[in-house]
């Protein structure tokens, strides 16, 4: 459960909607006068623990929080067709579908949607009703500072943490501290305990700097008679993080401030997910594939294949594939970035790039451990040793395999980028992806990439 949140919210999140997708099932069960045997019982424990994940990685309360009921029951739709896809996919490798009664099953994939989107509607009533009755926790918050402010505004923009800011505490003069309209400053920090017991305050939350350790030991001491919950907020956090998280090192506590979201059993997801899909998607294309390197062979003289040195993962060099789309094989440490009608590109090869059939071979780079299907895409080594220079934290993008698409290209950054702000623009989706990843991200980036292909014109 994230910290804060109740635990009314967290079985929302988490169990609502799984047991109404197996509560649906046995309803259709029951009412079509089929007994509920063990098959479906099965089928209703593979439902349960699919959807669990798919829903709590698409997370659709997000869009319910902010009450836009249009992507709402988008999310609910998206997270319940790749419930449905999963299903249909154990059914035909187990041959067990045929067991099962076509209207049953086709009733309960088509009231789903409508069943979850009415349960979160009720739902989001009746947390509604709770907050109006008062049922909110009392915060108070310890620093006026940038990141006491920062949490102050978090809380409340989401009035489903049932939690309420009655003010700050701070040793500094008004005109040093950071607030607009999160609150004002009741009081110094030696008035923040008699504070506590008088209003019995629920939550704090101590925002202040490191080295403001004297105090925060006095007053945890004077803390002790009371019952408040007390959080530290790192001052750290007032930076822009990626996958920042709490662990430990065999008890000691650290704090995770850069770090790839492929550990654990991301990592195995993820990389399962790239083997099961390239493998596929080279079935598929084998034959254009084999059509196009012909092409290139006949159409200009030099090799079918383009190798090519990029970063990989942690900025190791890694070895690229492209059909070769233009005259010439450049790889040294000045490489000019292709250009629109650029002299060096082959008439074929400027029908390749447009349509990024050239980066097909990537997807063997993708089996080969090199790279994933979805990622921030490898640049030159030439290009990267000059960019790294340019932009503060560019290399973070090279704590994951680089990609053959990503979500900078399905937003409009394709093609040349000839200005540092567009690689910097580049940057902050790459950023982006590694801080939000999740593999329906990665299926979302996927189809919205063969969308793109078709339609941009900036690949070139």
């Amino acid at each position: 459960m994230t910290i804060g949140e109740t635990p009314l919210i967290s079985f929302l999140k988490r169990l609502m909607d799984p047991l109404v997708i197996v509560g649906s099932l046995v309803a259709v069960t029951l009412l079509s006068g089929i007994e509920f045997s063990g098959l479906y019982l099965v089928l209703a424990v593979i439902a349960f623990f699919i959807s669990a994940q798919v829903f709590d990685e698409l997370d659709p309360f997000r869009s319910w929080k902010k009450a836009r009921f249009g992507a709402h029951g988008r999310d609910i739709l998206m997270g319940w067709l790749i419930v449905v896809a999963v299903i249909l996919f154990l059914g035909y490798a187990t041959k067990l579908s045929g067991e099962y009664s076509r209207r049953v099953l086709l009733t309960w994939f088509c009231i789903v949607p409508f069943a979850l989107f009415g349960s979160h509607m009720l739902a989001r009533t009746l947390v509604a009703r709770l907050r109006s009755d008062g049922n909110v926790r009392t915060v108070v918050i310890a620093g006026a500072n940038e990141l006491g402010a920062k949490l102050a505004r978090r809380i409340k923009e989401d009035p489903y943490l049932f939690m309420e800011v009655k003010g700050f505490f701070d040793d500094r003069h008004d005109e040093r501290v950071a607030l607009d309209d999160e609150g004002g400053v009741v009081g110094q920090i030696s008035a923040l305990p008699d504070y506590v017991r008088q209003h019995r305050i629920n939550i704090l939350y101590i925002a202040l700097p490191m080295a403001a350790q004297p105090r925060i030991m006095n007053l945890l001491e004077e803390l002790r008679d009371t019952t408040v919950s007390i959080y530290f907020v790192p001052d750290i956090f007032v930076f822009d993080l990626v996958q920042a998280r709490f662990d430990d090192v065999k008890g000691i506590p650290v704090i995770a401030v850069c770090e790839t979201p492929f550990m654990g059993v991301n990592g195995v997801v993820k990389r399962m997910s790239d083997v099961v899909l390239a493998a596929l998607i080279l079935m598929l294309v084998s034959p254009f594939m084999l059509a196009i390197a012909v092409a290139v062979k006949l159409t200009s003289p030099g090799p079918v294949i383009f190798k090519q040195r990029r970063y990989g993962l942690d900025g190791e060099e890694i070895i690229v594939y492209k059909f070769r789309s233009m005259s010439v094989c450049e790889d040294g440490t000045d490489v000019p970035q292709a250009t629109k009608c650029d002299v060096r590109t082959t008439r074929l090869g400027a029908f390749l790039r447009r349509s990024s059939l050239d980066e097909l071979p990537q997807f063997i780079n993708v089996l080969q451990g090199r790279m994933s299907i979805v990622g921030p895409r490898p640049h030159a080594v030439a290009h990267n040793e000059m960019y790294r220079k340019l932009i503060s934290g560019y290399m973070t993008r090279h704590k994951v395999k680089p990609g053959i698409t990503g979500w900078a290209q399905v937003n409009g950054m394709r093609g040349e980028t000839e200005t540092v702000d567009k690689m910097k623009a580049r940057l902050e989706y790459d950023i982006e992806y590694l801080r939000d990843w999740s593999l329906f991200l990665d299926l979302w980036i996927i189809a919205r990439t063969v969308q793109v292909v078709f339609r941009d014109t900036n690949a070139y």
